[in-house]
């Protein structure tokens, strides 16, 4: 079996941020969420793996994924020139796929459990498509599944005016080599896209065996601030961990889950967690609240942080509150005002002042 990660696309809902680097590329826990996507399929045996690129991101993933030696994995680089839809993606992949059974993975989304488990029941039933399936609160902005009882899905809809229920489309999928058949008889969509649950709905009309799964974990499109911020606790709520390999002073505090990567300093500060420091990263007369993740080579003097990404390179300087805030590379902020609370979301190499 075989896995292709889609990790293509603009990331406009993430800009600026994303004018300068990949969404999928954005940490969480201080780590790319394409590289939680990779360890999930991975975890479930599977080590051949497509990684659709577009050419405005391929290269940057290129050098951040390698050859997926560091998962003991075999990857292969597949270029999509246009974000022509999922189904579009599935099209260019057909000579990395070949006749293999495969899953596919949206290299944004995160999901709160092993896939490993959906995979072994795929092959068992020997169904020719699984999705999986979560409860939202706004289906509209999905794609949408109307379910019999016995877990067969009736039909599917992309982003309904009228939802027929609220389930949407988690992004994870599996696929027999029945699904390009399925692509090559449908058409674009209104967007001009092929879409994938325009394809899954084919095969529902060519009778072949659609199951679903409704995920009883935590899912997340993280292709949003807010979301990702979300994704960001979550992890660090469930995976994070004390370690302490940088330096802290006798008058900081460490208070619950901190991980405090090389190199890193803490003086006169208060760390609350979960929090993940990275490498060389000095934060001095700080307090860092729960749920922020901090990257490698950052500064953080005289202000608090809350709830927060602040990625690598970066300087936050007296700032008295900053909460709910992504943060992009080498940002610079610094306090120039009587503001007190920021909440903010700025792009590479951006500089702030309040």
């Amino acid at each position: 079996m075989k896995a292709l990660i889609l990790s293509g696309g603009k990331g406009t809902r993430l800009r600026p941020l994303t004018y300068s680097g990949a969404k999928q590329l954005v940490p969480v826990a201080n780590r790319p969420i394409l590289f939680y996507c990779i360890d999930n399929i991975v975890r479930a045996g599977i080590t051949d793996i497509g990684i659709i690129i577009s050419p405005e991101t391929g290269q940057e993933i290129r050098e951040a994924v390698g050859n997926g030696k560091q998962w003991k994995a075999k990857v292969t680089y597949i270029l999509q020139d246009e974000p022509a839809g999922l189904a579009h993606a599935v099209k260019v992949a057909k000579g990395f796929l070949k006749n293999n059974p495969f899953v596919m993975y949206l290299g944004d989304n995160l999901i709160g459990t092993d896939i490993k488990k959906f995979v072994k029941e795929f092959i068992k039933k020997k169904s020719d498509a699984l999705i999986l399936l979560k409860e939202v609160v706004n289906p509209k902005q999905f794609g949408v599944a109307e379910v019999s009882r016995n877990g067969s899905i009736i039909r599917l809809i992309e982003k309904p005016e009228r939802p027929p229920s609220d389930l949407a489309l988690v992004g994870v999928y599996m696929f027999s080599p029945q699904i390009h058949k399925a692509i090559s008889r449908i058409k674009p969509s209104q967007r001009g896209e092929l879409e994938i649950t325009d394809a899954i709905q084919e095969m529902i009309l060519m009778g072949r065996k659609v199951k679903s799964f409704v995920l009883e974990t935590w899912w997340l499109d993280t292709g949003k601030k807010d979301d990702l911020l979300v994704a960001n606790a979550i992890v660090l709520d469930e995976w994070g961990m004390i370690k302490i390999k940088g330096t802290v002073d006798k008058s900081s505090k460490i208070i619950g889950r901190v991980t405090l990567d090389e190199n890193s300093v803490i003086q006169a500060s208060t760390i609350r967690g979960p929090v993940v420091i990275g490498k060389n990263t000095v934060i001095e007369n700080s307090v860092i609240g729960p749920h922020t993740s901090i990257g490698d080579d950052v500064r953080i003097m005289n202000s608090s942080v809350d709830h927060s990404v602040i990625m690598n390179g970066s300087e936050v300087i007296d700032v008295e509150r900053l909460e709910e805030s992504l943060i992009g590379r080498r940002v610079r902020i610094f306090k120039n005002s009587r503001h007190k609370t920021l909440r903010l979301m700025l792009g590479d190499d951006s500089v702030m002042e309040v």
